[in-house]
């Protein structure tokens, strides 16, 4: 058993034990959960893990893992890490596939006043937390800074565009990468309704642009450096170009009755031969990624055009 004291140096818990007295201080606070999405993840997720295990920050903080429904080892490896990672909580989100559903479920299990999205298969950068926290002091909603080149060598010079600040988009003006480098609030999250769980692809678009036409900003920290791994294979990036062509064709028909700007029918033909006109250019290793994922996402956009019945290449 034990009692709690106060003194000047605070409130403390003594413990009462035979000939011993311990003194230890309550839990802190927990200002940021980080809600960490798997699905069959164990070959990844311990990279993630130790980077977080390796993080040192002032605020109360928490890491949230969130099995969706892996038949591999995620859970065990996962386990493994209490000892490192105190304030580790282990959920699960069986009743649905999807990130958006995993993330919402981590959120709804958090503590946290803040909630911080980061992916298994990526990598936080030392001091990644603590310029979370530190932003998320001043701003209600922010995005990280991305690297592709740690986790990702000889992919044929693929990127991704946040590495100097938010994508620009004409509606509303910032879009990021992904639902993974994004922090915000948590009660301004649960507000909004989490990520959108019937959207297989560009939940994180649509979340964003939810809390911009909410009035709230969404801010850049460079500080906040994530390494982003990319699909391994170009089968895996291919599926992936093509869903999210398909889901940005749905979020065009959500969008376009609040303002977003109709997109002229010849632009789209014209961006679709001109990308059937750099076919050649296939046979260069340095184009090859960039051709195929350009492609892809065309077929995409002509298939969620077709399934969603507007027009929208």
């Amino acid at each position: 058993m034990g009692r709690w004291v106060c003194s000047g140096l605070g409130r403390f818990c003594i413990a009462e034990l035979p000939g011993t007295v311990v003194m230890s201080a309550p839990p802190r606070p927990i200002a940021i959960s980080v809600v960490v999405p798997c699905h069959n993840a164990a070959a990844f997720v311990g990279t993630q893990l130790d980077a977080l295990a390796r993080q040192h920050c002032d605020a109360g903080w928490e890491v949230v893992v969130v099995d969706n429904g892996s038949t591999d080892a995620t859970r065990q490896v996962a386990e493994r890490y209490r000892e490192r990672l105190p304030q580790l909580v282990i959920v699960e989100a069986l009743e649905r596939r999807g990130a958006a559903y995993a993330r919402n479920t981590g959120a709804r299990a958090a503590q946290g006043e803040n909630v911080a999205f980061c992916d298994a298969d990526d990598e936080v950068d030392v001091g990644w937390l603590p310029a979370v926290a530190a932003a998320l002091r001043e701003h209600r909603a922010i995005a990280f800074r991305t690297d592709t080149a740690k986790l990702n060598p000889g992919t044929d010079g693929r990127t991704i565009n946040q590495s100097d600040g938010l994508q620009p988009y004409t509606y509303p003006p910032y879009l990021p990468y992904s639902g993974s480098t994004i922090a915000l609030r948590r009660d301004l999250y649960l507000k909004l309704g989490g990520f959108d769980e019937s959207l297989l692809a560009c939940e994180d678009a649509d979340l964003c642009w939810r809390l911009q036409h909410a009035g709230v900003p969404l801010v850049f920290v460079r500080d906040a450096l994530v390494h982003v791994r990319l699909r391994t294979s170009l089968g895996a990036m291919c599926r992936q170009a093509r869903l999210w062509g398909e889901y940005n064709v749905v979020l065009y028909k959500k969008y376009r009755p609040l303002g977003m700007p109709v997109l002229p029918r010849l632009q789209g033909l014209r961006n679709l031969v001109g990308t059937l006109r750099r076919f050649p250019r296939l046979g260069r290793r340095n184009t090859r990624s960039e051709w195929l994922w350009e492609a892809n996402w065309m077929v995409g956009r002509l298939r969620g055009s077709v399934k969603h019945r507007v027009w929208a290449l």
